[in-house]
């Protein structure tokens, strides 16, 4: 049995249409492999869910109108990155930029990035 140790990291959380998910990881993963302890390509997703929101004015929203409630269906997908090593915030910045916001069919996608200890090894 291993004993499991933490290890800092930053864990980023996108909401995505279903029909998105995998274009959005192919994105993502052109632009870093996610590698970290040992194996690359790791990512979490969720069972589809709902996003809400309503579009303020002067909004240019990919679906809907302006103050228009607006209910999609959506993916949660979230993966890790290691946050205590030379050269964490740029892979971070641009998997967030070149992964994420260009892959994305949301204008403002909802991402998180929270900075946690993973359990592992």
């Amino acid at each position: 049995m291993s004993t499991l140790r933490l290890h800092p990291v930053y864990r980023i959380t996108v909401f995505v249409p279903p029909a998105r998910l995998e274009a959005l990881k192919r994105g993502i993963l052109a632009v870093d492999d996610l590698a970290a302890g040992g194996y690359a390509h790791g990512m979490w997703e969720s069972a589809p869910g709902r996003e809400q929101f309503r579009a303020l004015p002067g909004t240019a929203s990919a679906v809907g109108q302006a103050r228009e409630l607006v209910s999609e269906p959506t993916v949660r997908l979230e993966f890790c990155i290691p946050r205590e090593v030379p050269g964490a915030r740029e892979r971070l910045q641009r998997l967030l930029d070149d992964g994420i916001a260009a892959h994305h069919p949301w204008n403002s996608p909802a991402v998180f990035v929270d900075a946690v200890e993973f359990a592992a090894p």
